[in-house]
């Protein structure tokens, strides 16, 4: 893609369609409001084709959005200085269509489950959450979202580590509760059958 007066020389262009997705989800973890989400992702795309003359052919574009993604929201953060930050904002009441082909208690159990990873994802604080979705779900590199965050590899690592064992914990959680209030029920609390 071209944009631009070519004022002879031949200028480099960007697909955003490819990464608007992955910017937006992240944008909504960390506004948790979804018109803040699409303002950050506007105001990306907005910046980074101002820079785009200064980018190098061989860079981490993707990894370059989400920096200018989180650096926009750091300064608004600044400005601001009072954020409510969680993990799977407001979705405006839109559902995803139900896949024909698969079967109705597969998708029903697959969205419950999904809801539960989200609920504990939620539960953990920002720099957990931050590292949960940028490795696991928009699959960037342990050094891309060291560059990102501005820290070194091995913190991401750690991060990354320490979120997943919390995660295990509350998922862990969540699952022993019924079982437990269903003994109750059937009145073998405590005993063996």
């Amino acid at each position: 893609m071209r944009y631009g007066p070519d004022h002879g020389q031949q200028r480099q262009g960007l697909d955003f369609s490819e990464y608007l997705d992955g910017l937006f989800g992240y944008a909504l973890v960390l506004s948790h409001n979804h018109a803040e989400a699409e303002d950050l992702v506007q105001e990306t795309c907005l910046r980074a084709l101002r820079a785009i003359d200064g980018l190098r052919e061989q860079s981490n574009v993707k990894g370059w959005l989400f920096t200018i993604l989180r650096n926009i929201w750091l300064n608004q953060v600044r400005r601001t200085r009072s954020v409510q930050i969680e993990f799977g904002a407001d979705t405006n009441g839109i559902i995803d269509p139900a896949d024909a082909a698969q079967d109705p208690h597969a998708a029903y159990a697959s969205g419950v489950e999904q809801e539960r990873v989200r609920a504990a994802i939620q539960q953990l604080p920002l720099a957990f959450r931050e590292v949960v979705l940028l490795r696991e779900y928009e699959e960037l590199s342990y050094q891309e979202i060291a560059a990102l965050l501005d820290c070194p590899p091995g913190t991401v690592m750690s991060r990354l580590a320490r979120a997943r064992s919390k995660l295990r914990e509350l998922l862990s959680g969540d699952r022993a509760a019924p079982r437990l209030e269903q003994d109750e029920v059937n009145g073998t609390e405590g005993t063996a059958a």
